[in-house]
């Protein structure tokens, strides 16, 4: 089951690129994997129908207790069926829907196999955590096939509500999925099953639970956003309707249900919504005049039906609701797909203007009718068989079912209206109307929907073979009295009268709507629609006045609110607690107060000063006066990378204060300065203060104790610092790096203004220009009277020095002070005395690579290094340990997490680089750019 889901990962990345060589047909490839999930099921249908399930699991995170379980009983197959069979049919039917210069193409054919693949991931999940991980995906999957077209304002607005209604009743489905996971001590549903909590606590869950079912399954009273998804082509809203995610609710309460069915909660929760739902939507379909509009409506009213019978809670409604799951996937994807036909043969779906259709394409309007005689319930269609098993199941329980039974017929008696009106709409001829003339339909084109209805015409004939492959499922319920089975024909029965009345029920109310003695305008007392909207526009309102009181555009204040915080909240906690140790020093030794008050008065210095640059430079001696402290501690690769990140550091704020004013435009007045000065006295002592307690308040031994056996032992190395950044803490690093990728590359985007400004990073001077031949290393470049010729060549001279001592940095840090860290500022360093020694041009000479592409080989590297131990049996980012002796060298020691530094370094310079790029060659053009200008004596004068 998981290499299924992997498969369809597999295939949403590489369906792009297929669809660019091979166009639509490619979705035929595409259609292969659905089809293919769908063929593994029904390869396991001997060992369901025993009863036995299929199990899978995997370790996920094991420290946490996290497991991907997998597990596949008769529910599970029969969705793992709908959602193969008819995910690969509504591809195939794809490819001749869409046209192949349709530019969306590849990202549809991408986007939902991917949600085919997060559906069958969540209906074969086992582990409830992994269920809402997959139930999360379906809705960002759903988000980006409604909003297909992100050029209509419908489209965006349809998958925005969608997105926020069911991720709304996903996030109160996981706090219920937390509590029954909490109480049983796992997060398995076949062993919480058995271990559920009592009383209110059991309740509450179940009923966040179900907001979660109810909102992905459109029930009221979210039943509003489901009708505004049809702004998605036809393919989406056949496979979202019929197979894939409305029906994750209607899953979630059959998978729950027999555990749970008897909890006072759960049965008056799903009957009276689902009855509300069943009612509204039926009624909304009989307003409709768009053909898909109306399936739509119908859709949500079988859902509410779906969920009326599934939550009963018994036996044979158990039995009756699977099958209704089964039928209403086939007949409801055969009239979409149906309804796509007719739109693309005719251009509309506007039931008003289509005359005579059936007449046209008579082979269109049998599929159609075929599928819509299921929906309406009559024999001998899998629809008729499954409300036939639900009628008989509510007729003999007690005074509530009655109710619910009569609830039951009406609804179907509407259904049976709206049926009509549908198949009136679509094929009928209509006086005054002219008569539609199609575009010819070809039979690939209907074979999918013909495949669909035949299947729901099949499973009517055959009952009682679906009823032995069902069965499994009903008999997780109690059973009371004779069990119902699923059959063609049962006699002469009440169940079969009730039938028989709904469909005379309902032919009566299609010719009163549609003579006109009976008004479907009228207004419903609920509008959900209205009320999301109002919901919306009031929060937006509230973010709207919150922000104008709290986003005033001013720095300072909102920096004195982030510290206030810290004072008040940890400070008061800190009075409060008294945390205080004994006994307290000052100092190991008195060079460390020196240190200390040089850091002190120098911060001081910072706060007081008039000049941008003044203040800069006193920041970089705090800083220094740190790294002098790390020294005094006895870590001097700590005090290495201090003193390289504090230069580094001062150089590219240097680079930024030259385009700034030269000193602070505005001084606060006194009474504020002191508010400021006094928040900052408290930040500072209530930070000590937490340091002071943290480190004081140990009570068990420190991890880092062992490191540095463990760095000898398992990192291969002396230097413990670097060791725990590319080994023991690898992952950490991977973090760190990553960042500074996403960094580098945001300040490119910043400061590169426009897309072709982007060329320019590279700082290839034949990227945007041809020189005539390469320049000798030793020449100056565009020299100007600002830069010196000495200080260049002098620069040029210690560059290759300052380099090659980066790389033995990078080598030696696994046993000596260094490591990539170090060794990528000190290569940093050496490329940033070349540009301030001669501008974009010395730095492109010394250079000329694409910081981007050095960012990512870096990125490249690190992963590929943790990625390699993988097939030799290791873990991600598992070092080796490798011992062997050469001629003349002799004995060498070599770790693989070298290649790791290795990637580290050249993240580093490629960070450096883009910065030097960006904040120095780049601000240096559009200064010059700027200033063209300005008369060449006034430029002059400003030299002297």
């Amino acid at each position: 089951m998981l290499v299924l889901v992997a498969v369809h990962a597999l295939a949403a990345v590489i369906a792009p690129a297929l669809v660019r060589t091979w166009g639509r047909r490619a979705l035929y490839l595409v259609a292969a994997v659905p089809a293919a999930t769908l063929v593994w099921a029904l390869a396991h249908t001997g060992q369901v129908r025993s009863g036995a399930p299929v199990v899978e699991t995997f370790p996920w995170v094991p420290g946490l207790g996290l497991e991907i379980a997998l597990r596949m009983g008769t529910l599970g197959w029969l969705l793992v069926v709908l959602v193969g069979g008819v995910g690969a049919l509504v591809l195939a039917y794809s490819a001749h829907y869409f046209s192949s210069d349709d530019p969306g193409l590849g990202r549809f054919a991408a986007v939902f196999v991917a949600f085919a693949g997060a559906m069958l991931g969540l209906v074969v999940s086992d582990d409830l955590l992994l269920l809402y991980v997959f139930w999360e995906l379906t809705t960002v999957f759903s988000y980006l096939l409604i909003g297909y077209d992100p050029a209509k304002r419908a489209s965006r607005r349809a998958a925005m509500q969608a997105l926020l209604v069911t991720t709304l009743g996903g996030l109160a489905m996981l706090a219920g999925f937390i509590m029954l996971g909490q109480h049983a001590g796992t997060y398995r549903w076949s062993e919480i099953a058995g271990n559920l909590p009592e009383g209110g606590y059991l309740a509450v869950a179940l009923v966040l639970v179900l907001l979660g079912a109810m909102s992905k399954s459109a029930i009221f009273p979210f039943n509003f956003w489901l009708p505004n998804a049809m702004a998605a082509p036809t393919p989406v809203s056949a496979y979202l309707h019929a197979a894939a995610m409305v029906k994750a609710g209607v899953f979630l309460v059959a998978l729950m249900g027999p555990a749970v069915a008897d909890v006072a909660p759960w049965r008056p929760v799903l009957l009276v919504t689902g009855l509300v739902t069943l009612f509204l939507g039926a009624w909304s379909a009989l307003r409709q005049v768009d053909l898909k509009l109306l399936l739509a409506y119908g859709t949500v009213s079988q859902l509410g039906l779906l969920m009326v019978v599934l939550g009963a809670g018994t036996r044979d409604t158990a039995l009756a609701g699977v099958a209704m799951v089964l039928a209403h996937a086939l007949f409801k994807a055969t009239l979409f797909l149906s309804v796509g036909i007719i739109d693309h043969a005719t251009g509309t779906r506007d039931l008003r203007e289509l005359s005579g259709l059936g007449r046209r394409s008579p082979a269109l309007a049998v599929v159609a009718t075929l599928a819509a005689a299921s929906m309406a319930g009559l024999p001998p269609l899998a629809g008729f068989v499954a409300k036939e098993a639900a009628y008989e199941a509510f007729l003999h329980g007690g005074v509530a079912d009655r109710v619910v039974l009569a609830g039951v017929v009406l609804g179907s008696a509407l259904t049976v209206a709206y049926t009509l009106r549908f198949l009136w709409g679509a094929f009928a001829g209509k006086p005054g109307v002219p008569t539609t003339e199609p575009h010819p339909v070809g039979w690939p084109f209907l074979a999918g929907p013909a495949l669909l209805a035949a299947a729901g015409l099949v499973v009517g004939v055959s009952a009682p073979v679906v009823d032995r492959l069902l069965a499994p499922y009903a008999d997780l319920y109690p059973t009371t009295g004779t069990p119902y089975h699923l059959a063609l024909w049962h006699g002469p029965t009440l169940a079969l009268g009730l039938s028989v009345v709904a469909v005379a029920a309902g032919a009566g109310l299609f010719l009163l709507v549609h003579r006109g003695r009976l008004r479907t305008g009228a207004r419903l007392p609920f509008d959900g629609a209205a009320a999301y909207q109002r919901v919306v526009n009031g929060v937006d309102r509230l973010a709207v006045e919150l922000t104008g009181a709290t986003q005033r555009g001013s720095l300072p204040f909102y920096l004195g609110v982030i510290l206030l915080v810290l004072v008040v909240l940890p400070g008061a906690a800190l009075l409060a607690g008294s945390p205080w140790s004994g006994s307290f020093r000052a100092w190991d030794t008195p060079l460390q107060a020196v240190a200390a008050a040089v850091v002190i008065v120098a911060a001081i210095a910072a706060a007081r000063a008039l000049r941008r640059l003044t203040a800069m430079i006193l920041v970089g001696v705090a800083g220094y006066g740190t790294a002098v402290l790390f020294v005094l501690h006895g870590a001097p690769d700590l005090a290495l990378t201090q003193f390289l990140v504090e230069t580094v550091t001062i150089v590219m704020f240097v680079l930024v204060l030259r385009r700034l004013p030269e000193k602070f435009s505005e001084r606060p007045i006194r009474s504020s300065r002191r508010g400021r000065i006094g928040l900052g006295i408290a930040v500072g002592a209530v930070t000590a203060g937490m340091a002071y307690v943290a480190a004081s308040g140990r009570q068990a031994v420190p991890i880092s104790v062992d490191f540095p056996g463990e760095a000898v032992s398992y990192g291969g190395g002396k230097n413990v610092v670097n060791v725990t950044l590319v080994d023991i803490r690898a992952w950490d690093t991977m973090g760190e790096i990553a960042v500074l990728v996403v960094a580098a590359t945001g300040v490119a985007s910043l400061i590169f203004r426009r897309s072709r400004d982007l060329d320019k990073r590279s700082g290839i001077p034949g990227a945007t220009t041809t020189t005539a031949s390469r320049p000798r290393w030793l020449t100056t470049g565009a020299t100007t009277r600002r830069q010196s010729v000495i200080l260049q060549v002098v620069t040029r001279l210690l560059f290759h020095a300052i380099a090659v001592f980066s790389i033995y940095l990078l080598f030696s840090g696994h046993n000596a002070p260094g490591g990539g860290f170090a060794a990528g500022l000190v290569a940093g360093l050496a490329l940033t005395v070349r540009y301030l020694a001669g501008g974009r041009t010395e730095l492109n000479s010394a250079a000329p690579v694409d910081a981007g592409k050095l960012l990512g080989a870096g990125l490249f590297v690190a992963v590929g290094t943790g990625v390699a131990a993988i097939p030799f049996g290791g873990e991600f980012l598992q070092s080796a340990l490798l011992d062997f002796h050469l001629p003349v060298v002799g004995h060498l020691h070599f770790v693989t997490s070298v290649f790791f530094d290795v990637g580290v370094y050249l993240i580093v310079v490629g960070l450096v680089l883009d910065i030097l790029r960006s904040l120095g060659a780049e601000m240096d053009r559009q200064h010059e750019t700027e200033r063209s200008d300005v008369p060449a004596e006034v430029r002059d004068k400003e030299l002297v």
